[in-house]
């Protein structure tokens, strides 16, 4: 299967994820509102996620999907699974000591996290609280991650990429249903998380095992492969912990921010998350097992090919994303989440925010890309070195924008930072002769970017016919939202094809069986 075809699966699992948590957000705004409650969610909900990008889905799987890759393709199936067996025992118990001594300390923790909430004695415990309840999620979700690895290193990514519709969905029912079944909405949505992750864990083991890799329980043992994956992990967690450092510093300044400035930043990463998901974390998934074999087996032509492939990938969605994000943050931002407890000022608060995060949009993705090409081949200290770079121009930027933007000066800097990686990272795959940039992709990034700034230009025009609408009742609004969003894909639509920059041939490869 190509890139392109497997990248449009887990895309379109994810895309379903990514509506139902859209609904799931919006159900929130309306329940939990903008204020003390969501903020100290936020911290409950980002703490268990960042221990996970920080060791599952960073460091874990950028050194075991090639390690199991390399594996399968040369050693067999037999040799791949056992090696699966032995990660996924030594896996777990880290994580059951990993989660022991957080649920201990988790006052500690909180402490230094969000540092700011100590000024609110109730609103620290009540932080203190929720991340008891999601910590545990953890533990299951970092377990779904292994065996999402082997799966995809397989070449199956449509049950991996279904796994989060779990988690959106248990949240959506834990809102519609179970709002006063705890003392605050904010209690049963924190348990929620914990046993959607236990649920994911069960579902992805099964599949496995109807794959015919049936991960058996053993006794945790040092084997040589645990030593080198570990040795590998060595440098990617600290990569890993570097980017999750950047996110906490921020999370820690937005704490001493007045109340709701996190959770403007947050309403405004779900809605930035969107193309990140579907478009940055498939490419990235996909990639890094087709790397990974292409290497193996010495072909260096495929590697370029798929890399310039992702690439232009990126870039066909990610500039109109960030172009419709900076035209009409208002719209989406008030359609979607302006009710009940989340106010006017709410929206405009969040807008600006979005905007903010929308200019590094194309390079939060285009770093997914440029780093598989170091894991892929084993490299994990270089990313290490730009992105304890990149931590230092974000603290650095953080401290001077929030002094004129408020929480929107931690967007800004983000996006800044995020473009200073994707620079160093393209850099160093040039100058070792691992990528080079082709006049293809040169031509189709100037082609997607003028077929970007026309739908910009129709989405304005567009915005002045709806306004009636967008001001309206909720079924206006989201008539009139429905026609923004539709013309604008319309408009990118026929500007692509128009200029070339999508060609007939290739959408027929793309949907083509074999």
């Amino acid at each position: 299967m190509s890139i392109l075809k497997s990248v449009a699966i887990f895309g379109g699992f994810t895309m379903i994820s990514r509506i139902l948590g859209f609904a799931r957000d919006i159900l929130m705004a309306a329940v939990l509102g903008a204020g003390a409650l969501t903020d100290c969610f936020v911290v409950a909900f980002k703490l268990p996620n960042f221990f996970r990008r920080l060791f599952a889905e960073g460091a874990f799987s950028a050194s075991f999907v090639p390690m199991f890759s390399i594996t399968l393709e040369q050693g067999g199936r037999q040799k791949a699974l056992q090696f699966a067996e032995e990660a996924f025992v030594f896996l777990a118990v880290g994580l059951f000591l990993l989660v022991g001594l957080v649920e201990f300390f988790t006052p500690a923790l909180v402490y230094i996290m969000a540092n700011g909430f100590t000024d609110d004695q109730e609103k620290f415990n009540l932080a203190v609280t929720l991340t008891r309840f999601t910590f545990p999620f953890i533990f299951f979700v970092s377990l779904v991650s292994l065996l999402a690895g082997v799966l995809n290193s397989l070449g199956r990514f449509a049950e991996t990429a279904a796994m989060p519709i779990i988690l959106n969905m248990c949240l959506i029912i834990s809102l519609m249903f179970g709002e006063h079944i705890m003392e605050t909405p904010a209690h049963i949505l924190s348990v929620a998380i914990s046993v959607a992750g236990f649920i994911q864990l069960v579902l992805l083991y099964w599949v496995c095992q109807k794959a015919g890799y049936r991960i058996k329980i053993r006794r945790p043992k040092l084997t040589p492969r645990i030593k080198k994956l570990l040795i590998i992990m060595g440098p990617a967690a600290l990569g890993a912990g570097v980017i999750q450092l950047n996110l906490l510093l921020d999370m820690i300044i937005a704490s001493h921010l007045p109340d709701a400035s996190m959770s403007y930043l947050y309403y405004a990463d779900r809605l930035n998350q969107l193309p990140i998901g579907v478009i940055g974390v498939a490419l990235g998934t996909v990639l890094l097992p087709f790397l990974s074999r292409s290497i193996a087996n010495g072909d260096e032509a495929q590697v370029m090919k798929s890399q310039n492939q992702a690439i232009e990938l990126c870039l066909f969605f990610t500039i109109p994303a960030a172009v419709a994000f900076l035209v009409i943050p208002f719209d989406l931002v008030g359609v979607l989440f302006e009710r009940s407890n989340f106010s006017p000022e709410a929206t405009i608060q969040t807008s600006l925010t979005l905007a903010a995060y929308a200019t590094g949009l194309p390079a939060y993705v285009l770093a997914k890309v440029f780093v598989t090409g170091y894991f892929a081949r084993g490299d994990t200290k270089s990313p290490l070195k730009f992105a304890v770079v990149c931590l230092i121009i974000n603290v650095a930027l953080n401290i001077i924008l929030m002094q004129y933007f408020v929480h929107v000066g931690l967007a800004i800097a983000t996006s800044i930072s995020a473009w200073v990686n994707v620079l160093m990272l393209c850099g160093g795959l040039i100058l070792r002769g691992h990528y080079g940039i082709e006049k293809k992709l040169i031509n189709r990034l100037l082609k997607f970017t003028i077929c970007s700034l026309f739908m910009g230009v129709v989405l304005w025009f567009v915005q002045k016919q709806v306004h009636f609408f967008i001001k309206g009742e909720t079924y206006q609004q989201i008539f009139g939202l429905i026609i923004l969003i539709f013309s604008g894909i319309a408009a990118y639509i026929i500007a692509t094809f128009t200029t070339q920059a999508v060609k007939k041939d290739e959408l027929r490869d793309l949907f083509s069986k074999g």
